[in-house]
């Protein structure tokens, strides 16, 4: 298959965030696989490692409106949803939308914030409306959230629920950057004060053909096979204390096939199974000698266990 005109733009993308986000064109890659399979994103990982930078590079590159949240053990929900006011030249109570209603929403070091406030994204992550105050309220297209949360080792952190982690479709790593990456970084300073530079690569209203063509690879009776074998191996291994529901099947299907979109294919291959099955798989299992989440090593495991589709 040719490269469309739509995935040049695509790759531009790519190309662009490569300049700001050094030596990570992996995640990149994943990240934009996520927002294309319609997902949410969670990344976790060390503070200063470029988390916030990637959500505010992707929302620049697509021409999407951005508000962050910096998520506190004393933010309430409306903090996060809005409140009513009451409006006394009209005599009536008006609402005022909170940080949620936008396009690309960064949640901040979401798990410092208390479960009552981590609730209150379940619902727009799920169903991209809210209720509140018995109205319930639709937001924008497109929706996606991006959060961040610090490793759960470190002071003043509330874990998410697995509830709450199933409504991420991918969780990923930045980790450190490669000695020639940050030795850039030394050398030209931070790449945040670039991000003004940046241009749109196109308008929100194009990026819902794109998640539509994205949707729309073709995944065989073969490829299904594969990935039918892939869920039902976790739920049988004795690592897992659960294997993956069928949610979690679904959105590797997704993933796998936004994968290849951006590889300018028609067909999923199992090789993008595997390349997005870390990203959705990790948050989702955990280990039944340790009760922690599963480690890109496992997946790979996993998947070595297996013959190709």
């Amino acid at each position: 298959m040719q490269t469309t005109g739509k995935q040049s733009t695509v790759a531009e993308i790519i190309a662009a965030a490569n300049q700001i986000i050094l030596g990570k064109e992996p995640q990149i890659r994943l990240a934009l696989t996520c927002l294309l399979a319609r997902g949410h994103l969670l990344i976790e990982d060390l503070p200063g490692v470029g988390k916030t930078t990637l959500a505010h590079t992707l929302a620049r590159l697509l021409g999407l409106q951005f508000s962050r949240i910096q998520f506190t053990s004393d933010m309430l929900p409306a903090d996060v949803i809005g409140i009513s006011i009451f409006d006394r030249e009209h005599s009536e109570f008006r609402f005022l939308p909170g940080a949620l209603f936008s396009q690309v929403l960064l949640a901040d070091e979401i798990n410092r914030a208390t479960p009552k406030t981590q609730s209150a994204l379940l619902e727009a992550m799920e169903e991209r409306q809210v209720t509140t105050e018995g109205e319930t309220r639709p937001l924008p297209e497109p929706f996606f959230v991006i959060a961040t949360q610090n490793p759960s080792s470190q002071i003043g952190t509330f874990p998410l629920p697995e509830s709450q982690l199933d409504r991420f479709l991918m969780r990923i790593e930045l980790g450190y950057p490669d000695r020639d990456a940050e030795r850039a970084l030394l050398e030209g300073g931070g790449r945040r004060e670039h991000l003004p530079e940046l241009a749109a690569c196109f308008s929100p209203d194009q990026l819902a053909p794109l998640q539509k063509q994205a949707a729309a690879v073709h995944a065989s009776p073969a490829l299904l096979d594969y990935l039918q074998t892939l869920i039902e191996t976790t739920r049988q291994s004795p690592k897992f204390i659960h294997g993956l529901s069928p949610r979690a099947a679904l959105a590797l299907l997704a993933a796998a096939r936004a994968w290849a979109f951006i590889d300018g294919r028609t067909m999923v291959l199992p090789e993008d199974v595997q390349a997005v099955l870390p990203g959705v798989a990790c948050h989702r299992l955990r280990l039944i000698n340790s009760a922690s989440h599963a480690r890109p090593e496992d997946i790979t495991q996993l998947i070595r266990t297996l013959p190709l589709a």
